[in-house]
């Protein structure tokens, strides 16, 4: 059996009833007083070893005692700098640099911050983050999106030290003994991807584990895990990239991608063996081609601590933002089954958003088999050769339940393979939403047609990535259609000055928003599976985040500067959502039975004392002798 390894290792790891009993009798409240990364730290170097390490390393903040402890004295120049000092003076640099490019801000102008940044993370993690936590909302871009996918375009140029782990179609029949080459005793999050979709950029091969790399980096500034516990992972089976197959530079396999059974072998002997080895790990999916997100999707979910981010968070932040919408028309979020919603892009993204969407309706409508039928009428899906319809041949399956039937589009007007600007006029939707990675899909004859909106402020979302493949901007958007709208991108865009001092709000329906929120809750529960309702849990809460007066203005997603409050209320409703469903494993020494004891405010403080801050520890040297 593919998966016995792994479920001999959960049965293993279950404490004893009888044990788990006395502990929870032995406190029947928890006081939280010791934040994650605070206690000292063994460490088995010194000296010059110790400041090339970055998990250990401090710089100049090495104070004299530690000096003297780890053998350090003269090896730093004498003053002991504060890490607030450090951080200053690493600032000073970056801003020099922003102040001195030629060109302003540009493509070159971000690659290079991200090496600056990059640099740093090599020799001094703590330092790294810190820097990212703080200031969170203007690095983000740099290190994910959009300046993430440059990076990946340009990743075997970039690169000079390993970071992450790499398993490829070569490693068949070694994966269970590679894994014990990574040096960490504990991993709480792995981001894998196999870099055949990342972002909207196509196939970019082993370049695309530099979105493994950013997705760990915000899990770490946003949900405070441990940096020693996190693992960025490739998995190269190759790539159809040719321009890659015939670069001599390129740091991949140099083979056309594996397909079919001899694909899966690769991805069901990772996930077995990581499973081995760290069976609390929680591992991500991150810009797997529709061809498999939704196959792998399926294959583990029930069995392992899983989620693909394309598929069930971009739902979960689009579904917040189509509740955000129908607060600032006026109206209760239970209102949103009478949206009419018009999907342009039929891939793994899109088709998440609608299944997610749809169920949403349905549960509003009371999870009946006529609740679903009633909810699939509200979309309207186009891909690139127009609306799918029943009389299109041989359509994806995931496709399938959302192809209009032809007699309902004839009664609008429409047929099989309708424009994107026919059916938006005849439709006359209350969101126009947009998953195709086609950059300007959202022509000026498109927003023309939404003029004919039945509501009072229809919502454009343009939601793919990086920027280049919005699909149109806020600029477009508000000059066409007015003040009115609602507008929210995938990628960062500034507001519009509509003048009057009037402003158009560009919001940004990130990801970040949720999938931090999803694996710490999920980490801190221990939950056996990540399930629909700990998805839904998370939107609804994002969604309720917002205050009614920021919704009324047009603001439907909280500032990124808040990420980390916003992660926090995120993760206590995905624990809450564990608990009630009966999913709870426990985490440490947070067992099953207190964790359901905690009431809404005491589970927020759990989550609040269990996330790492990026703050120097003390080191305690022992040797291993």
């Amino acid at each position: 059996m593919p998966f016995l390894s792994y479920l001999l290792a959960r049965r293993l790891i279950r404490p004893a009833p009888a044990a788990a009993a006395a502990a929870a009798a032995a406190a029947s409240w928890r006081s939280f007083t010791t934040t994650e990364g605070s206690r000292p730290i063994i460490v088995h170097k010194r000296s010059i070893d110790i400041l090339h390490d970055p998990w250990f390393n401090k710089g100049t903040a090495f104070s004299m005692t530690e000096r003297d402890r780890l053998d350090l004295r003269g090896l730093l120049p004498p003053n002991v700098m504060t890490p607030q000092q450090q951080i200053d003076r690493f600032m000073v640099d970056l801003k020099r640099f922003q102040v001195n490019a030629r060109d302003g801000p540009s493509d070159t102008n971000s690659l290079a911050k991200w090496r600056i940044l990059n640099r740093l993370h090599d020799r001094n993690e703590t330092m790294y983050y810190k820097v990212l936590t703080d200031h969170i909302e203007e690095y983000a871009p740099i290190v994910y999106t959009p300046t993430v996918g440059l990076v990946c375009q340009n990743y075997s140029g970039l690169f000079r030290r390993p970071r992450g782990m790499y398993f490829s179609a070569a490693d068949r029949g070694e994966m269970m003994s590679m894994v014990y080459n990574w040096p960490a005793e504990q991993v709480d999050m792995i981001v894998v991807t196999d870099g055949s979709r990342i972002l909207g950029l196509g196939d970019l091969g082993v370049q695309g584990i530099g979105i493994a790399i950013g997705k760990l980096d915000l899990y770490v500034a946003a949900a405070g895990i441990n940096p020693q516990r996190v693992l960025p992972v490739m998995i190269d089976v190759g790539t159809n990239n040719e321009k890659l197959l015939q670069d001599p530079l390129y740091l991949g396999l140099q083979q056309h991608r594996l397909d079919g059974e001899d694909y899966l072998a690769v991805v069901d002997e990772f996930m077995e063996a990581v499973f081995t080895r760290w069976p609390h790990v929680i591992v991500q999916f991150e810009d797997f081609q529709s061809k498999w997100a939704f196959k792998l999707l399926q294959r583990y979910r029930n069995t392992y601590r899983m989620f693909n981010d394309d598929v069930q968070g971009t739902a979960g932040v689009a579904i917040a933002g189509l509740l955000g919408a129908v607060r600032a028309q006026g109206s209760p979020m239970t209102d949103f089954p009478k949206q009419k919603i018009v999907v342009a892009g039929a891939g793994s993204a899109g088709i998440g958003v609608l299944n997610t969407a749809r169920k949403t309706m349905a549960r509003m409508l009371g999870n009946t088999e006529s609740a679903f039928e009633s909810a699939r009428k509200q979309f309207w899906l186009v891909d690139a050769k127009g609306l799918i319809t029943d009389e299109r041949p041989d359509i994806d399956p995931d496709a399938l339940p959302f192809s209009r039937k032809s007699i309902e589009v004839e009664r609008h007007g429409l047929k099989e393979g309708s424009s994107l600007t026919e059916v938006v006029k005849k439709v006359k939707p209350d969101v126009l939403l947009g998953l195709s990675a086609v950059g300007g899909l959202f022509s000026r004859e498109v927003l023309e047609a939404l003029k004919e909106s039945t509501s009072t402020r229809p919502a454009i979302f343009p939601m793919s990535n990086p920027t280049k493949n919005a699909e149109c901007t806020p600029e477009e958007a508000f000059s066409i259609l007015g003040e009115q709208i609602l507008f929210a991108s995938g990628s960062p865009f500034n507001n519009v000055q509509l003048g009057n001092g009037k402003i158009g709000h560009s919001n940004q329906g990130n990801n970040m928003y949720l999938f931090p929120g999803i694996g710490l809750g999920t980490l801190l529960s221990g939950a056996r599976v990540i399930s629909d309702g700990m998805l839904q849990a998370a939107a609804e809460c994002l969604a309720a985040y917002m205050k009614d007066e920021d919704i009324h203005n047009g603001i439907i997603y909280p500032p990124i500067s808040s990420i980390r409050d916003i992660t926090q209320e995120v993760a206590a409703a995905v624990i809450r959502e564990v608990v009630a469903e009966d999913l709870a494993e426990g985490h440490r020494d947070m067992d099953t039975r207190e964790l359901q004891r905690l009431d809404k405010e005491e589970t927020l403080q759990y989550v609040k004392k269990s996330m790492w801050d990026p703050v120097y520890p003390t080191l305690v040297y022992r040797s291993e002798v």
